[in-house]
């Protein structure tokens, strides 16, 4: 039997361009899942450098890295304050006219 070896995936390692990450962050906040949302945020923190981040959005790192985790629950500020530091060019697209 031939053995199969399996590699640990980083998503974080394939969004290099902010183009990516943009089109990365757009496709998780369609399914509008906070969580997801909030660990897809700390997935394009690790693509730009999580310290560097963290730095930026006048953070810890740790502090990041904890609210930004698959358990954590990041307050709105926080949300906003990294946003804000990756810089992507949000714009908000609703789904259904008011």
């Amino acid at each position: 039997m031939v053995a199969t070896r399996t590699f640990a995936f980083d998503a974080a390692e394939l969004l290099g361009s902010a183009e990516a990450q943009a089109a990365y962050l757009s496709e998780i906040m369609e399914g509008g899942d906070p969580s997801e949302i909030a660990q897809a945020i700390g997935t394009l923190a690790r693509a730009r450098g999580m310290t560097v981040v963290a730095r930026e959005a006048g953070m810890g790192r740790e502090s990041l890295y904890k609210a930004l985790g698959g358990e954590g629950n990041p307050e709105f500020g926080t949300i906003m304050k990294v946003l804000g530091t990756l810089g992507l060019g949000l714009s908000v697209n609703p789904r259904h006219p008011a």
